[in-house]
This record gives structure tokens, sequence and C-alpha cells, in this order.
């Protein structure tokens, strides 16, 4: 009972806005937070069902390690990353973007994202194992850094809350699906990209956002070369 009258009695005060820079995770109580401007990137498995219904676990095991593994290797490849989240098929990240540059570069760890999947159903393929199809989502905005979990435990982790996280999960969710492509881009996101990444992306009048199958130059040479000859 004190540990939740601790924390809805503790002061509105000790929420702090720290601008475009993420701060140590160790100044966290639980009870404080920090207000930050960050990029929000989110990466899912479409019809994860179809999966299950055609192949056993130990199968479905090693396309979701894969595929997971090889995500956050390109996420945690990028200087700005400061948090990355894995939730059942879902990789998400954050991402300090202090300048437009940032911003560029995450565009670019999409278009990395985005040649791994291809090349992941490449090798799916030589095996006898069904292709997946994965959506990429990308938020800019002010986001609130808290600590929760179980007080005088190890037992914690640190959240991201706001309109910047929930936007680019539902962006996720609305790519590569229907008539939208892989990667999908909020107007924010867009309108600080540089002019040729801006080239890249179409707009998507039905969810409201940008959109591009862009990919990776040399990762799609490797696939030239070993899987469409």
């Amino acid at each position: 009972m004190e540990r939740i009258d601790e924390i809805l009695d503790s002061s509105d005060n000790d929420y702090e806005e720290k601008g475009t820079t993420i701060p140590s995770r160790n100044n966290l109580t639980f009870t404080n937070g920090f207000y930050v401007d960050v990029s929000a990137i989110f990466v899912d498995i479409r019809g994860s069902s179809s999966l299950s219904r055609h192949h056993r676990r130990p199968t479905l095991a090693k396309i979701y390690r894969s595929f997971i593994s090889e995500v956050v290797a390109i996420m945690n490849g990028d200087k700005n990353c400061h948090e990355i989240n894995i939730v059942g098929d879902c990789v998400s990240g954050i991402f300090e973007t202090k300048t437009k540059g940032d911003i560029d570069d995450l565009i670019c760890a999409a278009c990395r994202i985005y040649s791994l999947i291809e090349i992941i159903n490449c090798k799916l393929s030589k095996r006898n194992i069904q292709n997946i199809r994965v959506g990429t989502g990308i938020d800019y905005g002010r986001a609130l850094m808290i600590k929760a979990g179980y007080k005088g435990s190890e037992i914690n982790e640190i959240v991201w809350m706001g309109d910047v996280v929930n936007n680019a999960s539902k962006l996720c969710n609305n790519a590569n699906q229907y008539n939208s492509e892989q990667i999908l881009i909020s107007s924010g996101i867009y309108n600080n990209l540089n002019d040729y990444n801006k080239g890249l992306f179409n707009w998507n009048s039905s969810y409201g956002c940008y959109e591009t199958n862009s990919y990776n130059v040399l990762m799609n040479d490797w696939l030239e070369k070993n899987c469409r000859k």
C-alpha cells in the first residue's frame, strides 16, 4: 500500500524537460521522469498466425530468432540508439535524434532492415520455410521516459510514453498491409529528411503518412548475386 501511495502522491514537478538529449537511465527513480524529443521505430512480422499454421514450433523459433537478432543488430549498430525492446515478434527502438542528419541515419537503418528481410527470406526459401512479411513504422516527437517496476528489486524497465511511441506502433501495424509499402513514416520524420531521402518516399493518403520500399544498395547487391540468378 505504501508503494502505491508514494507513486500516486509524487510531485508533477519531478518530470523534467530534457530537449533532445536522452539522460542516463541511472538518473531515474520510481517517482520522477524526463520529457525528451526522440524518434521511435517499430518493426513487426505480419501474419504470424499464418506461420504457426505452416510450421512446427522449432521452425518458428528459428524464424523469430533470425528476425529478432538481426533487426536488433541493425538498431544497435546506430550510435543514436538508446533503447531496444522485444515484445513477441516486434522489435522497437528509441533513438536520440538531435539533428536532421540523425533522422536521415535512422531512415538508412530502416532501409537496411528492409534488405535484411529480403536476405532472411532468401535463406528461408532455400530451406523450404515460408517467407515472412514485415512492417516498419517511424515517428518523431515528445516522449516521457520513466522507470517502472518493483521498487527495491532488480525487476524494473525503462518505459517510454507518448504519442510518438503510439504513432510509430500504429504506423508499423499499417505498414506492408493492403495498399501500403513496408516502411511508413510520419510527417514529422519526413519534414526533417534531406532532399535525397525525401525523394524515396511517396504520400499514402489512406493512412496519412509517407511510405517507401527502399533498400540498402550493398545488401541488395548480395541478394542479386546469391538469390536472384
